[in-house]
């Protein structure tokens, strides 16, 4: 590396605001934590050792092989891995290859970051010459050693002028500093778009729809993503001025969603991605919330008559919304009615008056119906989002960028960046909290000189980007470390971990963010808002008390105290500084970037597997048993031989299960998010949702994580899940059920025996196991709307059902002999094995006669305690709500035990599923599964890829 570049002159001076000095006092001085005095950044680590750089040749490759990017001689420092530097050379480094012009090493690429920051802090008159050299070189030690990263934009765009004036992107707007008004932006001004999140504002006019069409397209174009809350646009049961019905909002989703798809196919780095919400109370909800399942179901027909099922196949690439995420928008008042089964209305846009009356229950029902055909739509909750809105007066809060961490008001960005967590366990397995301060205040200060040095699509967006300047620091690696301290992702033990860190996150991006309103001042909006700020921020702050401090290990509990201090000044400072930023923190999917850092778990993602296949530099794939494990089994108390065992049996066995060493009440702490292929233990979506729950407190945003349920999940299963993460204060859920979206045939490719052995996977039992001659059963009468019948389930010698007779007394010959060829075929899948949720969860909600109010005393439960069946839409949706009731997970009515979620041990996922779906992993080529819409994750390197999210 060259040290011309980076020549360090030693400073005492400090922060300047128009020429004059900031006092020491202050904390703002930016003194050297990570860099040297004169050593180059790019030449030695924070703690001075040398650092070695290697080149070598980065080839991707698809799945058959064919080498889909390649480029030679690329410099990388020895401990990037050769994924990273594949990654990243990839999606980051700028410049055509045919004109010599790319970026050939990850100096070049962190160091015209780096020196943009540096260039801005001098022009937005944050720091002297001196100071701003020291700034540049913290962010290139702390980037270039997978400390943290920011987000996309910024790495595709920010100083790239640097090698073409002209290399700036489309005219868009900036704030002009020097007018204080908000003018047109050139190629040539440096003032690159840096910003991954957007949220965008459609009125109820033409010229609005059709002028938010271009905006959008210009986000999609630089890499970012945006959302919109279509609530405003009249519904399709409302007239038009001039006559006729209005087209809805729904109609014009269509439109956008084209040209997302078309800007995806001739855009530079990947995919557009967006986010459609439409409110519970909106005339059109029921539409809404149905229209991505019928896409869906137009996607399975083309599948069946042989088109591409691919994410990218023709089947999906030929219907509408397939570049968006959904959302209804729900308020505590529907969720109550949930609960109550009582019922909701909606309201005309225009006049506010009623619309139509809906049952609660049943419309809750239709978003978990959608979800479990689609994964859309998911559920952002109105009242909480708000509760905890900084700036109340200025509007409110309605809608949230595609993966719904970012929530703010309507036109605002907000850029983003993600802290790697595992870069502050120490040897001794403590957490060094220094080390974590000094880069959330590095990173704040960077990401609030990235607002004004921005350009932006709109007018609208650049004013309230400059007047309320919300940030969105985040971290990644979470799973990870937990597992290193030996604590279960699913514990109260990992939640209280995890609730304190991001609570020093946060309180410490606030306490920056108040230091530095004291120098440069507050953000504009702050005097208009400063009753509910301050309100918001002592929210915050007093959440840290009920944090369960007992529940840390005793070396890690001085993190809580952290935690209240950090608060405690922030609030202090703010009720006399103000604040810089309206918000400082989400909680992203760290897609991309998490690849940057070489991080094993994605934003607060648990691990997926114990066992990873690292890509070789020169191709092929090594596989590596996680550090995490080793980590936490000394943690633990394990002697070494006992270690290596362990570790060696897990290489094996691609399981800890059965480990013999391993003593069995250490078994959760290695549970991850999908069922290893030989194991049977996996994360219930319960314990995502209370670890989303825990850390929500301590967010300004919202966190991005997509809830992943089993297949055989149930519509009534989903919608508990809606109602418990309501319940447990969290601001915005999605949730996919596994294996919803139909999945290609096999690939023609694979050999005969792969086929079979594939094939043979999927079958429950090979050979019938048929009940002992002599056995015992259960009778049950019932009697539908004056119908009355018997049901008599035959059971195995441990009680698990293998046979159902039906025997109805007033139905004619038709009506019986379909119920016993129905109940045959029911017996029959019993005893070849098929799970009984999955059997009866399809036959529920048949409608035909007879049908209506159930009669019966027992209420259709053996032990007459829960789970009454009130009605049934035919007999065989009755004998499906009895045996999902008596003999599976509960789920044979809503209404009842709505809070009983997920007590079965096998509803988990499976890792061997992975390749079922023709997915392809676009960093290795391995075989994928989904994560969501807008996440795929590999079975060969276990890296997550999310699309679109500008993160």
């Amino acid at each position: 590396m060259e040290e011309d570049n980076f020549i360090i002159e030693n400073t005492e001076t400090s922060i300047l605001n128009s020429g004059e000095s900031l006092p020491k006092k202050d904390n703002l001085y930016m003194d050297r934590f990570f860099s040297h005095y004169g050593k180059n950044s790019f030449n030695f680590d924070p703690d001075g050792n040398p650092i070695n750089w290697i080149s070598e040749d980065v080839n991707l490759t698809d799945d058959l092989g064919k080498v889909i990017y390649t480029q030679s001689n690329v410099k990388r420092p020895d401990f990037w891995s050769p994924l990273a530097i594949k990654v990243v050379a990839n999606k980051y480094f700028w410049g055509d290859k045919d004109k010599n012009e790319r970026e050939d090493s990850v100096e070049k690429l962190i160091g015209r970051v780096s020196r943009f920051l540096s260039r801005q802090s001098m022009k937005q008159h944050y720091f002297d010459e001196e100071q701003s050299n020291i700034l540049r070189d913290e962010v290139a030690s702390i980037c270039l050693n997978q400390i943290a990263v920011f987000n996309s934009p910024v790495w595709f765009n920010s100083g790239i002028n640097e090698y073409n004036s002209e290399a700036g992107g489309v005219s868009t707007w900036k704030w002009d500093s020097e007018t204080d008004t908000i003018i047109k932006s050139k190629k040539s001004d440096d003032r690159p778009q840096c910003s991954a999140c957007f949220i965008q504002k459609t009125e109820d006019d033409m010229d609005s729809i059709l002028a938010l069409q271009v905006s959008e397209a210009t986000l999609f174009k630089a890499g970012s993503g945006t959302g919109t809350n279509r609530s405003s646009l009249r519904s399709s049961k409302e007239n038009l001025t001039g006559g006729g019905n209005a087209s809805g909002p729904v109609s014009f989703m269509k439109g956008y969603d084209a040209y997302a798809g078309i800007v995806k196919s001739g855009g530079k780095t990947r995919r557009a991605a967006k986010m459609e919400i439409l409110n519970i109370d909106h005339p059109d909800i029921v539409d809404f919330i149905e229209s991505k399942q019928r896409e869906e179901k137009k996607a399975w027909a083309l599948i069946e008559q042989g088109y591409s099922g691919g994410m990218n196949g023709e089947a999906y690439n030929s219907i509408f919304f397939q570049n968006c995420n959904m959302s209804v928008r729900a308020t505590d008042k529907f969720m109550e009615s949930v609960k109550d089964n009582s019922n909701f209305q909606t309201n005309y846009v225009l006049t506010g008056e009623p619309c139509e009356t809906f049952e609660s229950k049943e419309l809750i029902r239709k978003i978990a119906e959608g979800t479990h055909v689609c994964g859309d739509p998911g559920m952002q909750f109105d009242d909480i989002i708000n509760k905890y809105h900084t700036c109340k007066n200025s509007g409110r809060i309605n809608s949230s960028n595609p993966c719904s961490e970012y929530m703010f008001l309507d036109d605002s960005a907000c850029n983003l960046a993600s802290i790697n967590l595992m870069k502050f366990r120490t040897e001794d397995g403590k957490f060094d909290v220094e080390k974590f301060k000094k880069v959330v205040k590095t990173f704040i200060i960077s990401m609030d000189l990235l607002v004004d040095g921005s350009s932006y699509p709109t007018e609208k967006i650049t004013r309230n980007s400059r007047d309320f300047r919300p940030l969105g620091l985040g971290y990644a690696n979470l799973g990870a470390l937990l597992m290193s301290y030996g604590l279960p992702y699913d514990s109260n033990e990992g939640r209280a971990v995890a609730a304190a860190i991001t609570s020093i996150m946060c309180g410490e991006a606030y306490k920056t963010s108040s230091q530095l309103a004291g120098i440069v001042g507050p953000f504009p909006g702050f005097k208009d808002n400063e009753e509910s700020m301050l309100k918001v921020m002592k929210m915050h702050r007093d959440h840290v008390k009920e944090i369960e401090v007992n529940k840390i290990p005793q070396n890690l509990r001085f993190l809580a105290n952290e935690a209240w201090d950090s608060w405690e000044e922030a609030v202090k400072l703010g009720e006399k500084n103000g604040y810089r930023n309206s918000q400082t923190t989400v909680l992203a999917p760290t897609g991309t970037i998490a690849f940057m850092m070489d991080c094993d778990t994605t934003g607060i993602e648990p691990d997926i597997a114990l066992v990873k296949y690292k890509v070789l530099s020169g191709g092929g794939m090594l596989k590596l048993v996680n550090n995490s494990i080793s980590l936490a089994l000394r943690n633990l108390g394990y002697p070494e031989d006992q270690i290596n065992s362990i570790i060696n049996y897990i290489d094996k066995e691609e399981t800890i299960e059965g480990a013999p060493e391993l003593k069995d009440e250490h078994l959760p702490i290695f549970d991850c998010a999908f069922k290893a292929a030989k194991g049977k233990r996996a994360i219930s979506y319960k314990g995502h949702i209370k670890m989303m729950a825990a850390t929500q407190p301590f967010i300004s945003g919202a966190i991005s994580k997509t809830i992943n349920m089993p297949e055989e999940s149930t519509i009534d299963d989903i919608a508990n899940a809606y109602i418990f993460s309501w319940e447990q204060g969290l601001k915005a859920v999605a949730i996919y059920r596994e294996n919803s979206k139909r999945s290609q045939p096999l690939n023609t490719q694979k050999t005969e025996g792969e086929v079979i052995k594939k094939n043979k996977r999927k079958l429950a039992n090979e050979e019938r196991i048929k009940l002992p001659q002599t056995r015992k059963s259960v009778t049950h009468k019932f009697e539908i709307a004056g119908h009355e019948g018997y049901l008599t389930v035959g059971l195995y010698d441990n009680g698990k059902p293998g046979e159902v007779f039906v025997t109805m007394h007033k139905e004619g010959s038709t009506i019986r002999g379909l119920m016993d060829a129905w109940a045959t075929s029911v017996s029959l899948n019993l005893q070849y094995g098929v799970k009984l949720n999955a059997l009866f969860g399809k036959f529920r909600h048949q409608k035909f006669e007879p049908s209506g109010f159930v009669k019966n005393d027992s209420g259709g439960n053996i032990d007459n305690d829960i789970n009454q069946i009130k009605s049934a839409s035919s007999i065989v949706d009755y004998v499906s709500q009895f045996m999902l009731n008596n003999f599976g997970n509960g789920s044979g009515n809503l209404e009842i035990e709505i809070n009983e979620i997920d007590k079965s041990a096998d509803k988990q996922l499976d890792i061997s599923d992975f390749g079922n779906e023709g997915l392809i992993c676009p960093i290795c080529g391995g075989p994928a599964k989904r994560l969501g819409n807008c996440a795929i994750v590999c079975s060969s390197c276990k890296q997550t890829t999310r699309s679109g999210c500008g993160e």
